[in-house]
């Protein structure tokens, strides 16, 4: 972890103002000493400030609105495409900018994934929500250049107790998963209870694709796998933000991704997917839901 060195009376490399001996010191001195040990630790960059964090927060206010009005209004009957419109409309209206709309050519403004669609799945007036689907609708934020990212699932109708129970486990394996979030701690802790209660339930748990840092880009250091065990991948530490959203399918753990637009990604057996997103920050002695 190579890191400018900073004197001790030197204003804080976080922006804070404070001197560095007052603010951050001790914190680089304890991950200094993980690094040592072999662990992979959090470069500056990626710990969000005290002014960051309250920004993103605003941020967030829009996402969970767009998600709230969404479950408010989703039915059988209406089109995906309108899911799109809500999210439109709400993050307009509140002064944000729907983040995936021209994403890396992305085209719309939010990803509505549908049954066996893993993720990325697109807004059409042509896909009308029948009773029995399940829908994973993805909504991310930009306001005033700070980023938010959540999504949650949602059941239409009367749906097959089969597909109902994996979305309340993959429900289940994200608030598992956020127990283990904690300073100090590893991604791995947070990970291994992820992966081994999908499993546990018969499931299989997407490897190609995770979560991310979050908050000043889209897609920030770390990646966020969900396969890996306690005591690995990235240490934790306060300020850190990012995303737990593993994708758990009822089948293979296998995907495909749609050869024509390059972005839907499918369940390789055509057997149902289910996923959650909150945005997490860690704090001092935990960790706080950003996004839902």
């Amino acid at each position: 972890m190579k890191q400018t060195k900073i004197g001790r009376n030197d204003p804080c490399w976080c922006g804070s103002g404070k001197k560095y001996k007052t603010c951050h010191e001790n914190m680089d001195k304890k991950i200094y000493r993980y690094a040592l040990e072999g662990h992979i630790v959090p470069p500056r960059d990626i710990i969000k400030t005290p002014e960051q964090i309250a920004k993103i927060k605003e941020s967030a206010k829009i996402n969970i609105a767009c998600l709230d009005e969404v479950a408010d209004k989703i039915k059988a009957g209406m089109s995906t495409a309108e899911i799109n419109d809500i999210v439109n409309d709400v993050t307009t209206k509140m002064g944000g900018i729907p983040a995936p709309l021209n994403y890396e050519g992305f085209p719309y403004s939010v990803c509505t994934s549908l049954n066996d669609q893993v993720c990325h799945g697109f807004p059409s007036k042509d896909v009308i929500l029948q009773e029995g689907d399940i829908i994973n609708v993805d909504c991310s934020t930009i306001l005033d250049g700070y980023f938010s990212d959540s999504s949650r699932m949602f059941c239409i109708g009367d749906v097959d107790p089969e597909w109902k129970k994996l979305v309340e486990v993959t429900k289940e394996c994200c608030d598992l998963g956020l127990k283990e979030v904690k300073p100090w701690g590893f991604l791995g802790d947070m990970a291994e209870v992820v992966h081994k209660h999908a499993e546990e339930n018969g499931y299989s748990v997407v490897r190609e694709i995770g979560g991310h840092g979050i908050g000043l880009e889209f897609h920030e250091e770390p990646w966020v796998g969900y396969l890996s065990n306690r005591g690995e991948d990235m240490l934790m530490v306060p300020g850190m933000i990012f995303t737990i959203e593993p994708m758990v399918n009822m089948g293979t753990a296998q995907i495909t991704t749609d050869k024509e637009n390059g972005w839907e990604v499918y369940t390789l057996d055509g057997k149902p997917s289910a996923q959650w997103e909150y945005q997490v920050l860690v704090t001092e002695d935990g960790y706080e839901v950003i996004s839902y």
